[in-house]
């Protein structure tokens, strides 16, 4: 059942430890602040308890994660709710900073396990994923972004970092505050080399946040970092093909980021 805009029940409040705090909505609509604590409505509750066990155990020096909080009898999730501590912030357009987020993030998930629900996932960010990665064939709408993708695809190399935890969609959450470290309150998680999360959050900085597409050149240093931004615009762009709202605008940035990283190849 997807989350409404409902506002925390008595006893969810109650089963958290909070007692008459007036609940604030947050952006989004699904979030409500009461004092220190955040609610968040749970969409899917095994991520929701994933999302807990993990940022529970995550310490990554300079970044700020939503500490998860249990009920009074030890839950992470009850009756469609869940809890962590509030992080201030909100999304801005710092690309340098949020590639670095990705590095020190995932130098932190090196050795996490990969989540139960990885492989199984159905739908369209999972599809160009493959996609990206070619472990799928499927053909794509040339007027929203298949043509790029063919002719970027033969570029394609073998990868040989390993495998490991990493947050998939970092452009648009991670959150700043004034000098504050930038904070994280969610974690999508993906099962590729380290530098992919940074990869497609520098993707997207250039194609939708106005970047200049010098970002993908000031972290040239990270490792196989070409073949990484080259999948992440292969993911991007079979996402956009394979988007039935995907506009005109979106493909724009695509293409502009596009043509930097098939200079880099």
């Amino acid at each position: 059942m997807p989350p409404t805009t409902e506002r925390p029940p008595a006893h969810v409040c109650t089963a958290f430890g909070l007692g008459a705090v007036d609940a604030e909505p947050l952006p989004g609509g699904t979030a409500w602040r009461c004092g220190e604590v955040v609610l968040r409505q749970v969409a899917d509750r095994a991520h929701a308890v994933w999302l807990a066990r993990t940022f529970a155990a995550l310490d990554v020096p300079d970044l700020r994660i939503a500490r998860p909080l249990r009920t009074t009898d030890g839950r992470w999730v009850i009756g469609g709710w869940a809890a962590s501590r509030y992080v201030s912030g909100k999304p801005e357009n710092r690309p340098d900073e949020i590639v670095l987020t990705a590095v020190k993030l995932h130098q932190a998930t090196a050795e996490l396990a990969r989540p139960d629900t990885v492989p199984a996932r159905q739908g369209i960010a999972a599809d160009a994923e493959r996609l990206a990665w070619g472990e799928l064939e499927m053909e794509l709408d040339e007027r929203k972004g298949g043509r790029w993708f063919e002719i970027l695809a033969p570029a394609r190399r073998p990868v040989a970092s390993p495998d490991q935890l990493v947050h998939s969609e970092l452009f648009g959450t991670v959150l700043f505050d004034g000098d504050a470290p930038p904070g994280i309150v969610d974690f999508v998680p993906a099962f590729r080399p380290a530098e992919w999360g940074a990869a497609v959050a520098a993707v997207d900085a250039v194609a939708w946040g106005d970047a200049d597409t010098d970002l993908f050149r000031r972290w040239s240093h990270l490792p196989e970092w070409s073949q990484l931004l080259l999948r992440a615009t292969l993911f991007r762009l079979a996402y956009n093909a394979l988007y039935p709202h995907s506009t005109d605008v979106a493909l724009d940035g695509l293409r502009r980021a596009a043509g930097a990283v098939s200079e880099l190849l």
